[in-house]
């Protein structure tokens, strides 16, 4: 059990811990008047065998926020094709950037860390729970918010680590959230995080990493690629707004660094399927660069809040590939925040500007 999953277990009924005097005899005992954070990030499979890689897909595959086809065409690629295929694929991916020691993907091990020690910044109000949970795969939203709730939360702040919004990531969480409160008969009240793609902190902590990471080097990179995920641009151009948020991110990192768009260039990754995807594409743009003669770069992800499959080994493993192959001679990947100082420091300050009234 996790140091924030004990304090859920442990918390006691009442703000006091104490059966109030009023209630009679046989009233039931009921915890309350606590307050929980809920930390969502995107999701990850038991393991990287076939059969857990499957039904995490089919699990992921099967939102209507991030497949937005109608089922009657897509399910027949699903359940015909895709999860015939890609399970194995996708499981040889996971096994390349496994966490042996724990057994399970670094997504789990970094988002329990940070929901950790949010739990020992916050340790001086006794009143909050921190926990953590994934909108796919386990934990899962609805027994961590059943948890918090049964455990006196009678608020909770639902935080999707998204910090740029898309329906596909932020607002499935929100989905997912109060359709677990749907089942409940005193249903706690609920607050979510919104983007915070342009947080002063965020913005900070990012160039800081960029720079600690540069700076330790054996080369100058001639550019540095910040690369997002992607969404189709059909989503775009019905009025999501997750171009934009990254657009602004990297403005703003690009002014706090001093440089200039010929430096810090956006890319997107992760495209999937036939249709066009936000542009210019991560892989297209590494292997340009190196045919153009440009002969070091590094590589960011300033949409991941923790280091994950995309990260791991889209980019630090075959972005490298794409770049040497293409005649790129120097490649580095920059790590996500994850639970360091700095990432803790983006956490905490949001999460203590959402709780304000709260604590």
């Amino acid at each position: 059990m996790t140091a924030s999953k004990a304090a859920v277990a442990a918390a006691p009924s009442g703000p006091a811990g104490s059966r109030p005097a009023a209630w009679p005899p046989d009233h039931p005992d009921i915890r309350h008047g606590r307050v929980g954070v809920l930390l969502v990030n995107l999701g990850t499979p038991d393991g990287h065998d076939t059969a857990s890689m499957r039904r995490y897909l089919r699990q992921f595959l099967t939102d209507r926020r991030v497949i937005e086809w109608p089922r009657a065409v897509w399910y027949p690629i699903l359940f015909g094709i895709v999860l015939n295929t890609r399970p194995r694929r996708s499981g040889e991916a996971y096994a390349a950037i496994w966490n042996k020691e724990r057994d399970e993907s670094p997504l789990r091990t970094f988002t329990r860390a940070q929901a950790n020690k949010l739990a020992g910044a916050l340790a001086a109000h006794d009143h909050v729970l921190v926990d953590w949970a994934m909108r796919y795969g386990r934990p899962s939203i609805e027994s961590r918010l059943t948890a918090l709730k049964e455990a006196g939360c009678d608020r909770i702040l639902a935080f999707p680590l998204y910090p740029q919004y898309s329906a596909t990531t932020t607002a499935t969480v929100n989905d997912k959230v109060f359709e677990a409160c749907t089942g409940m008969r005193w249903m706690p009240a609920i607050r979510t995080v919104p983007p915070y793609h342009d947080e002063p902190a965020y913005i900070e902590a990012l160039a800081g990493s960029i720079e600690r990471h540069l700076a330790g080097l054996d080369f100058e990179p001639e550019k540095v690629i910040a690369s997002y995920h992607g969404i189709p641009a059909g989503y775009f151009a019905k009025g999501d707004p997750y171009h934009c948020h990254c657009q602004k991110t990297s403005r703003l990192l690009r002014e706090r660094l001093g440089w200039g768009t010929d430096r810090l260039i956006t890319t997107f990754q992760s495209r999937f399927g036939p249709e066009e995807w936000l542009q210019p594409y991560t892989d297209k743009t590494i292997e340009r660069l190196a045919r153009e003669g440009v002969t070091g770069i590094a590589v960011l992800n300033p949409g991941f809040v923790s280091d994950c499959l995309e990260t791991l080994e889209e980019i630090a493993i075959q972005g490298a590939e794409i770049f040497h192959a293409a005649g790129g001679r120097h490649y580095a990947h920059i790590p996500c925040l994850n639970d360091s100082a700095d990432g803790m420091r983006v956490i905490e300050t949001v999460v203590r500007r959402e709780l304000a009234g709260w604590i």
